[in-house]
């Protein structure tokens, strides 16, 4: 297994907010954060082709197979984006859908989503992957989750848990299944 690059953006403190700055309403709290603990990244080598490993991430019936967060429970087949302003929607374990929009896209090579509720505004997150291939059999994975745009006290807590373990985790069973 390869080992994931450094992450730069890892907190010495555990990224925690000071508990007198998580009463604040308005979420003035977010300003108080550290820009670059609000970037999680992680990159790995899968012997796999690019285009192999970039369908099991852009096919949302694919993603339970590798989620690292055991968060997704499933999404319907049928959904796969081709492009920036198109949308997909997933059912996360504890019953709740999301719809997850996309932003950035390239067929191939990358793709990122922010969720939300359904027909709602994105939350502030971001998923990202990128996939570059190194070889015939060989790529390139990046794994990022950013949560500079958040403004949400309540999705704070998770936000602020979601470690490079748990980006490795995903990046891990999909290496696995892209191996097979």
């Amino acid at each position: 297994m390869t080992e994931p690059t450094p992450d730069s953006s890892a907190p010495t403190d555990g990224g925690k907010v000071p508990a007198e700055a998580t009463t604040a309403s308005d979420g003035a709290v977010f300003d108080t954060i550290d820009p670059a603990l609000k970037v999680v990244s992680i990159e790995i080598e899968v012997a796999a082709s690019a285009s192999e490993i970039f369908e099991l991430v852009a096919d949302p019936a694919r993603q339970p197979e590798w989620d690292g967060n055991d968060n997704l429970g499933t999404a319907a087949a049928g959904q796969r984006p081709t492009g920036v302003g198109t949308s997909f929607i997933t059912i996360l374990t504890k019953g709740v859908d999301r719809e997850n929009h996309i932003v950035d896209f390239e067929e191939g090579r990358l793709i990122a989503w922010k969720p939300s509720e359904v027909g709602g505004e994105p939350f502030g997150q971001k998923w990202a992957w990128e996939v570059t291939a190194t070889g015939d059999r060989s790529s390139l994975v990046r794994h990022t989750y950013d949560w500079t745009e958040l403004r949400d006290l309540q999705r704070l807590p998770r936000a602020q848990s979601t470690k490079s373990e748990n980006l490795l985790a995903s990046v891990e069973r999909l290496k696995a299944l892209a191996e097979r």
